[in-house]
Formats: C-alpha cells, sequence, structure tokens
C-alpha cells in the first residue's frame, strides 16, 4: 500500500481515520503520563516481596467495615476523609516505601498522586486493590490491626 492510496482512503473514510488518530493520541497521552508520574503500580506478588524485603507501609484507604472483614496483614487503616500525607502516621515514613490500598484501587491511585506531590520518595499502589489481592489467593486478615 502506497501514501497516496492510505491518503485516499482516509479523504474517503474521515471519521475512521480522526477516530484512529484520536485513539492514537490518547494512548500516547495515558502511556507518557503513567510513565511521569512519579508513583507506580504494584501487583499482588510485588506488593508481598516488597512487604517482606523493604519493611514497606501499607496504608488501607478502605472503609472500617471493610477494613474489619478484611485487610492484607500489616497493613494499617485510614478513612480517605482523613487522609492526610502529613499526619502522624506518615511522619516518619518519607524514605521507606509506602503503598496505598483500597477495594479497588481507584482511591489508592489518588492517595499515591496526593503523596507523591507531599514528597514521599517510594511511593506505590496496588493495582486493582484487595479484589486483585484476593484473586491472588493471598492472605486477609479480619479485624482490627
Amino acid at each position: 500500500m502506497s501514501f497516496d492510496e492510505l491518503l485516499a482512503f482516509a479523504g474517503r473514510h474521515l471519521y475512521l481515520s480522526l477516530g484512529l488518530v484520536g485513539l492514537t493520541l490518547a494512548l500516547i497521552y495515558t502511556e507518557t503520563a503513567r510513565l511521569f508520574r512519579g508513583y507506580k503500580a504494584l501487583r499482588p506478588a510485588e506488593l508481598t516481596q516488597m512487604i517482606n524485603r523493604d519493611n514497606a507501609l501499607v496504608i488501607d484507604l478502605s472503609a472500617i467495615g471493610e477494613f474489619e472483614k478484611g485487610h492484607i496483614p500489616g497493613s494499617r487503616s485510614v478513612q480517605p476523609s482523613q487522609f492526610d500525607p502529613e499526619s502522624k502516621l506518615l511522619a516518619n515514613a518519607k524514605q521507606l516505601p509506602v503503598v496505598a490500598v483500597c477495594r479497588n484501587g481507584q482511591a489508592s491511585a489518588d492517595a499515591a498522586k496526593r503523596l507523591k506531590k507531599a514528597g514521599f520518595e517510594k511511593v506505590y499502589w496496588l493495582d486493582g486493590g484487595i479484589a486483585a489481592w484476593q484473586q491472588a489467593e493471598l492472605p486477609l486478615v479480619k479485624g482490627r490491626n
């Protein structure tokens, strides 16, 4: 296929061509943003290694009732409405790896962004949240810490 044929196709199918260009730009933007955001998504196996090897601080942003039903061993419960990167719980953890966790991974991504803005050096979030942890058949602890 020559370049002239490609241009002729684009001219005949303008909406398809614009859609392709739009999707391509969207993919480039999201991947570039992901690379430069300053915090990294972890899978459950990577989180397990980080807890064991680097003594990571795991912050669970689930509601209290959800936290008590099951949470990652050693994680600390912090309510999303009370989450503050400058809190006493996090004050001494700026050099430690800090991992934000929630039920599905959405709230924890926002928390990771706030931690990075507050100057934390090693910030992560559990991609897929507790649901991904359970799907990987890793243990949950019930009750409070």
